[in-house]
């Protein structure tokens, strides 16, 4: 697999969304752009690990503030997830050539995640918000302070 191209069928609907699933994307084909370069490699995966925990809080905050009943369960998914990445950089870190493997791990679960699990929450999030910017843009402000103890 080689980059992954941002479609409408990729789209929640909701904009700030997006835009995280998009930077998440790019992060994905930088990684596939560095695959021979182990210390991009290196720099790629922390940054790509960092962004995309920064963005599973973010969607957490967002469903459980719309109330959205299955916010556990999309919990456990993002967990499990990240778990299997920290196995992928514990395999890096003691010296194998994972890049392709993680590559096409990512690609799979982000394009498959984002149609399934992402689509199902953005019903209730646009039921709760609707599609003003403003209001999630509130909450992420509310997210991000929390989050960084500010």
């Amino acid at each position: 697999m080689a980059h992954i191209e941002w479609t409408d069928e990729l789209s929640v609907g909701i904009e700030a969304i997006d835009k995280q699933h998009q930077r998440i994307i790019e992060y994905v084909n930088k990684l596939y752009d560095n695959l021979h370069d182990r210390q991009a490699m290196a720099d790629v995966l922390a940054d790509t690990i960092e962004y995309t925990e920064s963005h599973f809080g973010f969607e957490e905050a967002m469903m459980e503030e719309s109330g959205y009943p299955y916010l556990r369960a999309h919990k456990r998914i993002h967990d499990l997830f990240v778990r299997r990445v920290a196995k992928y950089k514990e395999r890096f870190l003691a010296g194998e050539d994972i890049g392709e493997e993680l590559h096409d791990t990512l690609v799979r679960w982000l394009v498959t995640h984002i149609k399934s699990e992402d689509a199902n929450y953005s019903v209730s999030l646009i039921a709760k918000f609707g599609k003003d910017e403003a209001k999630m843009t509130q909450k992420k402000k509310g997210w991000l302070t929390r989050f960084f103890g500010g």
